[in-house]
């Protein structure tokens, strides 16, 4: 049977912070293979990129890769033969079922032991706000509940559908399902609304939490390029018209991770497209309430027809307090609490009930954070700035990240550079469907002053030493023909 090869990028993905221990390069390459390699998550028969293709995604020098190789070969987890390449060796215990596991850098570093490495690739909040320490002290909890509410709590479920309200959406408390943050919440959707082969319309570059669900389902990406005011919408209503896709799925506001925002024309526009095509327009809100401005937020998408919101607390209160929801047409709403009854039953009430007492008085929970926020963007871009003059670093509007672009080079390699210097970054490409935003870099400033600084600082060194091999690789350009015709 012939082997099987593995993308580039998604090995570059599993790898993941291969580099930031003590000792060789190549050693702790080997380390992280045999772990890779031990788990099952590079199954037998696998078929491994070449030495110099995978030294150029991991910017080192073709002996680590060999020398890495070499070591696993000796052990027998590797085969290397002359002219047929690098595989995994036939496995002690049988293969289970195949399923999709992430490979979502974003993802993979959470799951990392905690290390020196400053996390700049997962954006949230790292300190919770007093009003949740209080909330949960003085949470009480009434007699004759179960505790099984797998639409919600209903006292959340009216919190949710008020705030809504308030925002120009009248809702009904049938109308919201609660879940277990957002990324449940696009979940079932997903589950629920595309089969193996459906397209879906997505921004590019978009969340890459919600490219690792559509991949899951086997779903077609329709990629739609984002601008500085947000999704091409022509672009989007045209793939519609074409395609008739199963789902659309944008951020409107404060994007991620661009930090666009669509303006007020171009939403009902797209709004009106998807209505008129028949195509559910899920719009992620998760980042809505994070505007750095004094002017009032625009009334939301949902205001200006039928659209699913997907929305959490995890941005402005903690990233801990598990809790978000779809707001949606109720016998939607009901069809997805009957799916999310089978996997969990309901979200944790405890958490519930105190989301409730934070919606109640919400404004200066959220002012506060917008305020922290401001006052890091702006450090972080000048400390930008000053370290790295070369990079294009536009200022944000909202949300919790820059989208910086470098001069020359590629994002993936810098980042493995850059985390060898102690900063782990998200590369634009892992988030980009069209296979663009190559040179992009997704910076979140969410730590504090002193952190950002030395991450900044950290970088500037990484730039330093990749910035050179970068220039002179890119004149003259090698060709993917090139690249893919190299061999061991």
């Amino acid at each position: 049977m012939d082997p099987i090869p593995l993308p580039l990028d998604e090995l570059v993905a599993r790898l993941g912070r291969w580099s930031a221990g003590r000792g060789p390069l190549y050693l702790l390459l080997a380390a992280r293979f045999r772990q890779l390699i031990d788990e099952g998550l590079l199954p037998a028969g696998v078929l491994l990129p070449p030495d110099r293709r995978l030294a150029c995604a991991l910017a080192v020098g073709r002996t680590t890769v060999v020398a890495a190789y070499d070591t696993l070969r000796q052990e027998g987890r590797l085969v290397r033969r002359q002219g047929s390449g690098t595989r995994v060796a036939a496995a002690a215990l049988p293969p289970g079922p195949r399923v999709r596991e992430t490979s979502n850098p974003l993802f993979l570093h959470l799951l990392e032991r905690p290390d020196e490495v400053i996390l700049m690739s997962c954006a949230a909040p790292a300190d919770p706000p007093p009003e949740l320490t209080r909330a949960y002290r003085t949470m009480t909890f009434p007699a004759g509940d179960p505790g099984y509410h797998p639409a919600g709590l209903p006292a959340l479920r009216e919190a949710v559908a008020r705030r809504y309200g308030a925002r120009g959406v009248p809702t009904g408390p049938e109308q919201v399902l609660v879940t277990t943050g957002a990324q449940q919440g696009l979940s079932l959707l997903v589950r629920l609304l595309v089969a193996p082969g459906d397209g879906v319309v997505v921004e590019a570059p978009t969340y890459p939490g919600a490219l690792d669900l559509l991949r899951e389902a086997a779903a077609v990406l329709h990629p739609v390029e984002v601008g500085p005011e947000g999704v091409d919408v022509r672009e989007a209503e045209a793939v519609m018209g074409r395609h008739r896709p199963a789902l659309a799925y944008v951020i409107p506001r404060f994007q991620n991770p661009t930090g666009s925002v669509l303006p007020p024309l171009a939403g009902r526009r797209l709004v009106e497209a998807a209505n008129r095509h028949g195509v559910p327009l899920v719009v992620d809100e998760v980042l809505a309430d994070l505007g750095f401005g004094p002017e009032a937020p625009s009334p939301p998408l949902s205001s200006h027809g039928d659209v699913i919101g997907v929305g959490s607390l995890s941005k402005v209160v903690w990233g801990g307090l598990r809790i978000g929801w779809v707001r949606g047409p109720a016998p939607l709403i009901a069809r997805l609490a009957r799916l999310k009854a089978i996997h969990d039953l309901g979200s944790e009430v405890p958490a519930q009930r105190v989301a409730v007492r934070l919606l109640d008085d919400f404004a200066p929970i959220a002012a506060a954070r917008t305020r922290t926020l401001r006052a890091a963007h702006d450090h972080l871009r000048a400390e930008l700035a000053r370290l790295l003059p070369s990079w294009d670093c536009p200022a944000a509007g909202g949300g919790q990240t820059l989208w910086a672009r470098l001069p020359h080079g590629d994002g993936v390699a810098f980042a493995q550079v850059a985390l060898r210097h102690g900063v782990a970054v998200l590369p634009g490409a892992t988030m980009d469907a069209l296979g663009g935003s190559t040179r992009c870099l997704r910076l979140h400033f969410l730590l504090p002053r002193e952190v950002l600084s030395e991450a900044v600082s950290r970088l500037a060194r990484a730039w330093a030493e990749y910035a050179p091999q970068a220039a002179q690789a890119s004149s003259p350009p090698v060709s993917p023909a090139t690249l893919n015709a190299i061999t061991v």
